[in-house]
């Protein structure tokens, strides 16, 4: 590669940390996490951390802003990408290959904002940021058929990179947990679909891929069974647990009160000590009505390893847009105006007010120099005025 300028000092930690890549010129590197496996990398923040937290997202974009602010998980959302690629609910309207496809994008994104952020912009001093990519957890909902769609799904989640995944035990058309008319498959079936994942995934050579058990017993009208409500809850968890395929269980839950969690993790914790779970932290729930909510630290002591926000960033997409168009409905121009105040106030991080820094301009002029592609290097970009243009 052409030797370029190196970038500024990294901190200390990073430092000890980077690794060159042919992706960047001389002089860059990036966390050497990169070569970790996300699923192996998962597992490590699940032994580590009290819990592990994951924004709801359903696009690369949206994954590469949680990458950006830190977070150490990204949950691909199903509800949130039914919404925000084909407009519609959480039904089941969408088929396996779809969602596997936004998940591998989301992945492929993520590994490419790294070698992004790792270059900054040398040219307006923007320093290099050095970013882990965070495992990409994935709904496969019910499975989108029966156990060779779970083939097929889990296949394609495999080899996109996704570090797990979640399996419901509704039936077919499933529909969201928050949703009423909920109806179970058997138990029988549902581990069938389970054992099917984990048999994938170590046939590919991914035997850390994290397989998480959901069961919708709480609140199910219909089982081919005769408990109902916590003991079949309670008695699906284990179920699934005895089989020993699941690493997290996740009972979903039909509103926020504390009692039914507490309830259910004790209950499977007395045959499964050690037991792991999920928990929705649901956008369905009015938290802010609630005195004292669940927090996220209260959950990590029950024995939750993996908290996550279903429609997070769908509902903050949602406020974000709805706001900048009341604003222009109102003032027009100055709506959008505003809007670059506020990304632009020296005080917010916004990563995203310079569309071109986050997308990775910046990166693909070095890149592009440094592998003689044509018209690529800063010597071809306008010297314009900062105040003027991003």
């Amino acid at each position: 590669m052409t030797a370029l300028a190196p970038p500024p000092p990294a901190t200390v930690r990073d430092r000890f940390d980077l690794a060159p890549t042919p992706l960047l010129p001389d002089g860059f590197g990036v966390r050497a996490s990169r070569w970790t496996h996300p699923s192996v990398r998962m597992r490590e923040l699940l032994r580590t951390e009290p819990y592990l937290f994951g924004p709801g997202v359903y696009d690369p974009f949206g994954a590469q802003l949680v990458m950006h602010h830190g977070f150490k998980a990204v949950y691909f959302s199903g509800y949130s990408f039914a919404i925000g690629h084909l407009g519609t609910t959480d039904m089941d309207l969408y088929s396996g290959p779809e969602i596997a496809d936004g998940a591998r994008r989301t992945v492929a994104a993520l590994r490419k904002y790294q070698l992004t952020a790792a270059v900054g912009d040398p040219e307006k001093g923007v320093r290099p940021r050095h970013l882990d990519i965070p495992p990409v957890i994935v709904d496969m909902d019910a499975g989108y058929g029966n156990i060779f769609n779970v083939q097929r799904t889990t296949e394609l989640y495999v080899t996109a990179g996704v570090a797990a995944a979640h399996l419901e035990d509704q039936v077919l058309p499933k529909r969201c947990g928050h949703i009423g008319g909920k109806a179970l498959v058997s138990a029988i079936e549902m581990i069938g679909k389970l054992r099917m994942m984990r048999a994938v995934a170590d046939d590919l050579g991914n035997p850390e891929f994290v397989v998480i058990a959901r069961t919708d017993g709480l609140s199910a009208i219909d089982a081919p069974q005769s408990e109902r409500g916590m003991d079949l809850a309670v008695d699906r968890g284990l179920r699934y647990m005895d089989s020993g395929i699941p690493d997290l269980l996740w009972c979903e839950f039909p509103t926020a009160d504390r009692e039914p969690v507490e309830t259910f993790t004790t209950e499977i914790r007395k045959r499964f000590p050690d037991a792991r779970f999920a928990f929705n932290y649901s956008s369905s729930f009015k938290w802010f009505n609630d005195p004292q909510p669940l927090t996220f630290a209260e959950l990590g002591e029950m024995g939750v390893g993996f908290i996550f926000i279903t429609l997070g960033g769908q509902h903050a997409n949602g406020h974000g847009l709805s706001t900048l168009l009341t604003a222009m409905v109102e003032r027009q121009e100055q709506g959008y105006i505003e809007l670059q105040r506020r990304e632009w106030d020296p005080s917010a991080d916004f990563p995203t007010r310079s569309h071109h820094q986050f997308s990775g301009v910046p990166y693909h002029h070095l890149v592009g120099k440094a592998y003689d592609a044509g018209r690529l290097g800063t010597e071809f970009a306008e010297v314009l005025p900062a105040d003027k243009v991003v």
